[in-house]
């Protein structure tokens, strides 16, 4: 009788825990991301990604301390292009295109809130062809920060992350605001050679910790949906007014893998692309992620 107690204990336990693993593993399919390639150890830093018009390669970039290089890759995370830009690597964060294939090259990151030497550097597609790349620049400023650097309860002005739409560069602030991290503002300039002063549109806020922080940003082809990333979320926002694209519904897609993810941009409609740097032995890879 004992026995069959113990028995009937197991079996129990044992039909749990594959309930509570089958459980985990339905749960878990939920934003996860299938690893597409591991990137080169040229990319250990990388900090945009672009699916780029009338261009068959994605393109990415590495963050500042790197040399001003922008790199071509096939799917597998090979390189096939590499193009020396003509301009310095203060602290790229995110790449962009517009439908001409002209590519825009975020140097905005401004981690202690001290630059005023922030711009977008403009690479025109036929400059894709060459091994050294003649670039324009836009020049521009945020029009409510007025110290550099500012007290650290208003470091509101460090950027990784925008995109091109109608003819404007949208900017997506980066918080080091303690307990405000997750607040981002959203910028509007001209996607033309000059200086400007950057138009405030609108913000939003995706929480108080470190890994809510906005890192990349990409609108979809048919202009319907906008992906920001964060370290633990993407975020999809649709049915927004115009151009405020913080407006309407947003959807938070859970991230169950953590690394310090950096670039995000859109496959197709339905479908994102997400890089994530080499750091504390993970990350460093290609992801694609159904939405």
């Amino acid at each position: 009788m004992i026995i069959k107690k113990k028995i009937a204990v197991f079996m129990l336990k044992k039909i749990s825990f594959v309930f509570s693993f089958l459980l985990l593993l339905s749960c878990q399919n939920f934003g996860q991301l299938k690893i597409l390639a591991d990137l080169p150890k040229d990319l250990k830093e990388v900090s945009g990604t672009e699916i780029v018009a009338k261009s068959d390669l994605i393109w990415m970039i590495n963050d500042g301390g790197n040399k001003p290089e922008l790199f071509g890759l096939n799917e597998k995370g090979e390189i096939i292009k590499e193009i020396y830009i003509k301009a310095k690597n203060h602290d790229w964060e995110d790449l962009t295109s517009d439908a001409k294939g002209t590519i825009y090259i975020g140097d905005f990151g401004n981690n202690v809130n001290r630059r005023k030497n922030l711009s977008i550097i403009i690479v025109e597609h036929k400059e894709l062809d060459e091994k050294n790349a003649e670039v324009d620049k836009i020049e521009f400023e945020y029009p409510n920060q007025h110290k550099f650097p500012p007290k650290k309860k208003n470091r509101f002005f460090d950027t990784e992350s925008f995109f091109y739409f109608k003819g404007s560069l949208y900017l997506f602030t980066k918080s080091r605001v303690k307990h405000q991290y997750g607040k981002t503002t959203m910028y509007k300039i001209p996607a033309k050679k000059g200086e400007y002063t950057a138009e405030i549109v609108d913000e939003f806020d995706n929480g108080s910790d470190l890994e809510c922080w906005i890192t990349s940003a990409d609108i979809s082809n048919d202009g319907k949906k906008v992906a920001l990333l964060s370290q633990k979320h993407v975020l999809i926002f649709t049915d927004f007014k115009d151009d405020n694209f913080l407006s309407g519904k947003v959807q938070k897609i859970e991230l169950t893998h953590r690394s310090q993810k950096e670039s995000i941009t859109f496959k197709d409609n339905n479908t994102l692309l997400i890089t994530d740097e080499k750091a504390h032995g993970t990350g460093g890879n290609l992801y694609e992620l159904k939405i």
